[in-house]
């Protein structure tokens, strides 16, 4: 299994919420964990069809970083979001 397999594995490990908020914690800084909430954000304001600019405002990120998620979006990643 690589490396990306075994992290898969690792986060499939936690059964609750509080497993996984105490595994995220563990293994992100705050910082990083901030950025992951932020990023799901965007993709889910994009799904409700708001404009890249204003969501860039709401969310206080780059324009890029909205498009970054809406291209992601357009490969047809996060159906379950």
């Amino acid at each position: 299994m690589n490396k990306v397999g075994e992290l898969i594995e690792a986060f499939l490990k936690n059964k609750s919420n509080s497993e996984m908020l105490d595994f995220l914690k563990g293994i992100l800084t705050p910082r990083e964990l901030d950025e992951l909430v932020t990023r799901l954000q965007i993709i889910k304001l994009i799904k409700k069809g708001l404009p890249h600019q204003e969501i860039a405002r709401r969310l206080k990120v780059g324009v890029a970083t909205v498009t970054r998620g809406s291209r992601e979006l357009h490969l047809g990643r996060f159906k379950k979001v």
